[in-house]
């Protein structure tokens, strides 16, 4: 199996995973037909023709997702495996946004740039609906951002950040437990 085809497989197992919590052959049958799928695979496909420099391609790709799945990607933002567009409708993504693997968006997303300073997304990073994050942010590995948020500064590793502006409302321990007994300071702006 090409790069290609172990990426796209991949991400629908995550989403497989995510939406019925299980990878097997029914489930992935159930998630080609589900919202955000295309948009899935049509961002996979021009990032493939973007890393070989098939520009006409890429583009083509980008305007599908944009008129068939009201999803924009920019042709150049970069997430690693397990990428999973939970639902793609009013999805916006620049395209110098980094992202790690495992990362999660809902619908109404906005990651975007302020300045020509792009956010970079850690591994297993989840985002809620409507959210947006803006900036030279970084967002730190098991991050969660909450429905509607407004992220314009860093948020630390395992923290869930709500709020307009976002703040931090939960800690956890990298293995996953609640850390309550540290206090939750405010997130802290890059300089």
């Amino acid at each position: 199996m090409t790069h290609l085809g172990r990426l796209v497989l991949d991400d629908l197992r995550a989403k497989a995973e995510w939406n019925y919590q299980r990878v097997d052959g029914r489930a992935l049958l159930r998630v080609l037909a589900t919202d955000g799928t295309a948009a899935m695979i049509l961002y996979r496909l021009m990032q493939w023709a973007g890393r070989r420099r098939l520009s006409p391609l890429a583009l083509i790709f980008n305007k599908l997702n944009a008129v068939l799945n009201n999803c924009i990607i920019g042709r150049g933002a970069d997430f690693g495996p397990r990428f999973v567009l939970i639902h793609a409708t009013g999805v916006v993504i620049n395209g110098a946004v980094r992202g790690g693997s495992d990362v999660r968006v809902e619908h109404q997303v906005t990651i975007g740039t302020e300045g020509r300073r792009a956010p970079i997304l850690g591994d297993q990073v989840f985002i809620g609906a409507g959210a947006k994050i803006i900036g030279g942010v970084r967002v730190g590995n098991g991050a969660r951002i909450g429905a509607n948020a407004v992220v314009v500064h860093d948020v630390p590793a395992h923290c869930t950040v709500v709020g307009v502006p976002a703040r931090i409302v939960r800690r956890r321990e990298p293995d996953g437990g609640t850390d309550a007994a540290r206090p939750h300071p405010p997130a802290i702006a890059l300089t």
